[in-house]
């Protein structure tokens, strides 16, 4: 585990782009639904030549490497990571990731940022099924469309509709709780005298709705639950950034910062694992996944003469691992 050493296995793993891919297609199961977002690392050293400055949340003016992030809607587990340099954030690397994967049968769920008009082309001309939010202040809620049907999210009403749009869907939904808090800001601002008429009359047509764009035609409910879904991605990056510090980089050339990253994301899928094993269980209240981690490695298993031999496993950790019935010890 000496420096020299692990310098070395990070180049040899972030040259491997063929191994990489290898993993990415083991891992990509039968799960339909895909979220996809970008995000951003950033970097001051001048030898990573793929940092280069770009659009971030944080509007840092810092160089970055992008890396885009591939998870399941269902399984809420990452399949997929892909990097790239720090101003690209066209909607084509998204085509390009998807051939890598082999993902064409999957519908992709995407955030609000991606919407253009020019991003639904592209991904009609990659022959990609999507499903899309608009922006609030999309030409597109002028278009009529009927709330004619309704089911509940979590005992919350929701009203939806839909309209065919060209080669596109249009799926409207008005959330009830949403509107009454808007409708709630709305008026203090106008009463304030903070927002004028027409802007109070704009946004009061618009209170509590949800415009979304897909190329698949399914019923309004299927398509509101794979929205839903789109935070998936962002717990993943949170995970990722902040409890794996995979954002803290000290490297010195891209095939090093490659391999450290693709190994992050091994570690995040990990932790992913072993987090829907607790949610499984319903034992989200008492353990995390570094809860389980620190019991668990009190335990070893040692090679004595070729023979492998499990240590003594506590009492607690027997009882642990009954709960979450994963089967690791021998009987």
């Amino acid at each position: 585990m000496n420096t020299k050493s692990l310098s070395k296995v990070l180049k040899e793993v972030g040259v491997n782009r063929k191994g990489q891919n290898h993993v990415f297609k083991g891992l990509n199961s039968e799960d339909k639904q895909l979220v996809y977002d970008l995000s951003a690392i950033f970097t001051r050293s001048e030898a990573i030549n793929f940092a280069e400055k770009g659009y971030n949340k944080e509007h840092f003016h810092i160089p970055q490497v992008n890396f885009a992030l591939f998870c399941t809607a269902n399984e809420n587990l990452p399949t997929m990571v892909r990097f790239l340099p720090g101003s690209v954030r066209d909607i084509k690397s998204l085509a390009l990731s998807v051939k890598e994967i082999g993902a064409k049968n999957k519908t992709l769920i995407l955030d609000r940022g991606f919407y253009s008009q020019g991003s639904i082309n592209i991904l009609n001309e990659h022959k990609l099924s999507f499903v899309i939010p608009t922006k609030r202040n999309s030409t597109l809620y002028n278009e009529q469309i009927t709330l004619s049907e309704h089911f509940f999210y979590h005992e919350i009403l929701i009203k939806c509709g839909k309209k065919e749009y060209g080669k596109n869907i249009l799926y409207l939904f008005e959330d009830s709780e949403m509107r009454k808090e808007e409708e709630y800001i709305l008026y203090k601002k106008h009463d304030e005298n903070k927002i004028t008429s027409n802007t109070f009359n704009k946004g009061l047509e618009k209170a509590g709705k949800i415009l979304l764009v897909s190329n698949v035609d399914l019923a309004p409910e299927e398509v509101f639950l794979m929205y839903k879904k789109r935070d998936t991605v962002e717990k993943h990056y949170d995970t990722y950034k902040n409890l794996l510090e995979a954002d803290k980089l000290y490297l010195q050339d891209n095939e090093s910062l490659f391999g450290h990253l693709f190994i992050s994301f091994l570690s995040l899928y990990g932790y992913a694992k072993i987090q829907n094993c607790i949610r499984k269980a319903d034992l989200t209240s008492k353990y995390s996944p570094r809860d389980l981690i620190e019991q668990f490695r009190k335990v070893y298993m040692l090679d004595l003469d070729c023979q492998m031999i499990l240590t003594e496993v506590p009492k607690k950790i027997n009882e642990i691992e009954k709960k979450l019935n994963l089967d690791l010890f021998p009987k």
